[in-house]
C-alpha cells in the first residue's frame, strides 16, 4: 500500500510530539588566519521546549534572536548540541515528518514551472503514490488551502503573494508531515492576505491530521506578537538564543 494512502499509527497523546532538550548552536569564527584567535558566539543556548500533538505553538522574539536557527535545528539542516525528538525519535536529514513554510513564498517556487508541476514534485521525489493518483491528491490539497484545482495550469508570476503562500503550504502538507513549521509566514504579505493565512492555519489545525487522533501540529514563528496571540494555543519568547518566557 502506498504511504500517501496508509493511515499513520496513533500517537501517545500523553507524550509531546516535539521534545527539545538543552539545544545549543554555536557560531565559530577565527580572526587573522589559521593561527588567529577563535571566537565562539552562541546562537542558541540551552533551549528547552515541548510541543504537544495537535496544538499551534507560537515562538516569538526580535529579529536575530535565534528563532529561525532553532527551526533549522528541528529540520536537522544544521548541527547542534542537545537533543531534538519527534514522536520520541531523532530525525535524519531525509525525514519528511517535519516540513517548513518560509517567509518569502516567491523565492520558494520555481517561476519556470506550472503550479501543477510544483505540487507534484514532492510526491515524485519521495515516491509517495502512483502517477495516476497524483492529480487527485493535488486537487484535494489545492482545495484544502482554498484554491481551485484550475490553478495547476498557472505559473508563479500569475499569483498574488497570498496565493503563492497557499501553494507553499500545500506543497509542505502534501507530504503529510507530523509537524508544520511556519517561519515568518505572513511577514511579507499585506495585512489582509496575512489575516487570511492565519485563518487558514487555524482551519488546517482543526481539520487535518485527525486520523492521528488530533489536528495538525504547527510551530508558528513570528516577531508579530499580535498574530502569535491570535493564532497560538501556547507561546514562548526567545531573546539572545534563550527562552525567556
Amino acid at each position: 500500500m502506498d504511504k500517501i494512502n496508509s493511515a499513520p499509527p496513533l500517537n501517545d497523546l500523553s507524550a509531546p510530539l516535539l521534545s527539545i532538550k538543552n539545544v545549543s548552536n554555536v557560531y565559530i569564527s577565527r580572526k587573522l588566519g589559521l593561527l588567529g584567535k577563535v571566537t565562539k558566539k552562541y546562537i542558541l543556548k540551552n533551549v528547552n521546549l515541548e510541543i504537544k500533538a495537535g496544538e499551534i505553538f507560537g515562538l516569538t522574539g526580535k529579529s536575530g534572536c535565534g528563532k529561525t536557527t532553532l527551526a533549522r535545528c528541528i529540520l536537522n539542516l544544521i548541527d547542534y548540541e542537545g537533543e531534538i525528538l519527534l514522536n520520541g525519535k531523532k530525525q535524519d536529514k531525509k525525514s519528511i515528518q517535519t516540513q517548513m513554510v518560509f517567509q518569502h513564498p516567491g523565492s520558494s517556487l520555481n517561476p519556470c514551472k506550472k503550479i501543477g508541476w510544483l505540487m507534484e514534485e514532492p510526491l515524485v521525489i519521495h515516491n509517495l503514490c502512483r502517477a495516476e493518483e497524483r492529480s487527485r491528491i493535488i486537487d484535494e490539497m489545492l482545495l484544502r488551502v482554498g484554491l481551485d484545482p484550475s490553478y495547476k495550469s498557472r505559473r508563479v508570476q500569475e499569483l498574488s503573494g497570498g496565493q503563492k503562500q497557499r501553494i507553499c503550504i500545500a506543497r509542505a502538507l502534501i507530504l503529510q508531515p507530523d509537524l508544520l513549521i511556519a517561519d515568518e509566514a505572513i511577514s511579507s504579505l499585506d495585512v489582509s492576505a496575512g489575516a487570511q493565512i492565519l485563518n487558514l492555519f487555524k482551519e488546517l489545525n482543526q481539520n487535518m491530521g485527525l486520523s492521528r487522533g488530533q489536528g495538525l501540529s504547527i510551530l508558528f514563528i513570528s516577531h508579530n506578537k499580535e498574530a502569535v496571540e491570535y493564532l497560538c494555543d501556547r507561546t514562548a519568547v526567545m531573546e539572545k538564543g534563550e527562552i525567556v518566557e
